[in-house]
């Protein structure tokens, strides 16, 4: 199985197991946030842990990722010149390799730019209610 077949059930299934939760959730009939346990909560410390988390990941899979390319190609090139059918498959191995590293280099800059734009738009909205707040309250004492 491929990766990128791999990845694909593995996404099927854990949008299964959280429809399943979603669709298990008990209901409030009032409606409120009183406990029960559906509601979503943004902890900015947490998410902006997680996101810095990802930015560390991506930069170490950055260098990390790569560090035996060059003796992985030197390898390769060694066992073709010598007529070994293992040259081209162990460059291959390689390619596959850097394309899939590249694939979660990718992975983790887009969680990290995603959260990091939550907790932005998050901050951005707080800023308006409050402001629209305010401006509300000075009107109802103006009146």
């Amino acid at each position: 199985m491929s990766f990128d077949e791999e990845w694909a059930s593995a996404r099927a299934t854990a949008s299964a197991n959280v429809s399943m939760r979603l669709n298990h959730v008990p209901m409030d009939p009032g409606g409120g946030g009183g406990g029960g346990g559906g509601d979503l909560e943004l902890n900015q410390d947490h998410i902006g842990a997680i996101g810095s988390e990802a930015f560390k990941l991506h930069s170490r899979l950055q260098t990390d990722g790569k560090h035996a390319a060059t003796a992985t190609t030197e390898a390769a090139g060694a066992l073709t010149k010598e007529s070994f059918a293992s040259g081209a498959a162990l460059l291959k191995v390689n390619s596959t390799w850097e394309s899939q590293v590249k694939t979660l280099v990718a992975a983790c800059a887009n969680i990290s730019n995603g959260l990091n734009y939550s907790l932005k738009s998050h901050a951005k909205d707080e800023q308006q209610l409050q402001a629209d707040f305010t401006a509300s309250a000075i009107d109802k004492y103006l009146k």
